[in-house]
């Protein structure tokens, strides 16, 4: 199995759910280091991946998204950059921006493998590495519904194992539980998502269509497309209710749909081999990160787990 992290949504979690009081020897914070190596080594006891791949954000608000849906995660600027070829600045706290690099630096040691794409979030460095897989099943790791769109039951099968509501209901999704949870089928979740709207990205929706009303939509008509065909063409089948809800939000089904839809065709820079390392790839330098920020619980726990011995015990 490939299992493929969201590993920005891993550390804000694990940053969130672990006290900040959790600090190293020096007294910095390392709340979010520890709580995600410990979800990490949760994770893959429990599914038992041969391969696995943390995937980056390397643009958290990609211009070409930005372009499409202004509001598109708007509220979560810190700072605009006026450069295209620069990413604005996430507002993300001071005591999570300085464990990242630090994070960052283990997995690396460890040998555990990232991945990114210039201009691209992790759900499309996710999306295009579960497209192209053809070799091992695929189980993704996250907390973002909206990733519930690449669950596929085609050979090789992906599914979401969805953190979201915690790790003690953490649930694995393949394309029945998509479907008996939210009423439509994995290709039809982004256009559903659509017309729901996330307020959590700034994607406003459909005003006055919810869950239900837009499953519906999704089932009758297939996708947005449809919906805005139906709308043109005055079909019967679109009842009066949605037609007046949907009537003035034509431009926003127009492009939204393409915002909430994830990439399958970006660039993917791997940092190296996918498959879980059997030793350290850099011992003496995991050695020290773990001594010098006070990881040794968080550390050891996912080192167990992959069978390799911290450097220095016993």
């Amino acid at each position: 199995m490939l299992q493929l992290l969201d590993l920005a949504g891993i550390y804000f979690r694990a940053f969130f759910a672990v006290p900040s009081s959790t600090v190293g020897p020096h007294g910095r914070p390392v709340n979010a280091i520890r709580g995600t190596l410990d979800i990490l080594a949760r994770v893959i006891a429990d599914a038992e991946p041969n391969r696995v791949v943390a995937c980056l954000d390397l643009d958290w608000r990609p211009a070409w998204r930005v372009e499409l849906i202004p509001t598109y995660k708007a509220h979560r600027v810190q700072r605009v950059v006026p450069d295209p070829d620069r990413p604005d600045i996430e507002e993300v706290p001071d005591e999570l921006n300085q464990q990242v690099p630090v994070l960052l630096d283990v997995l690396a040691a460890i040998g555990i493998a990232t991945a990114g794409a210039e201009h691209c979030e992790a759900d499309d460095v996710i999306g295009t590495l579960a497209a192209t897989e053809s070799a091992d099943p695929v189980e993704v790791v996250t907390g973002d519904r909206d990733l519930f769109q690449v669950v596929s039951d085609d050979p090789p099968p992906v599914t979401v194992r969805y953190i979201g509501a915690g790790m003690s209901k953490a649930k694995v999704y393949d394309a029945a539980a998509v479907q008996s949870r939210f009423g439509v089928p994995p290709t039809g979740y982004a256009d559903y998502a659509t017309l729901r709207g996330d307020a959590s990205d700034g994607l406003p929706g459909v005003n006055g269509v919810g869950d239900k009303t837009a499953a519906s939509l999704i089932t009758s008509f297939g996708s947005i497309d449809g919906v805005l065909a139906a709308l043109d063409a005055a079909d019967s089948r679109l009842a009066s209710g949605p037609r007046r809800k949907l009537e003035p939000a034509r431009d926003y089904l127009a492009v939204a749909a393409r915002v909430v839809a994830v990439r399958t065709d970006a660039e993917i820079r791997l940092s190296g081999d996918s498959r879980l390392p059997s030793t350290a790839a850099d011992p003496d330098r995991l050695a020290q990160l773990v001594s010098e920020h006070g990881l040794g619980g968080s550390a050891t726990r996912l080192l167990t787990v992959l069978g390799i011995s911290l450097p220095g015990a016993p």
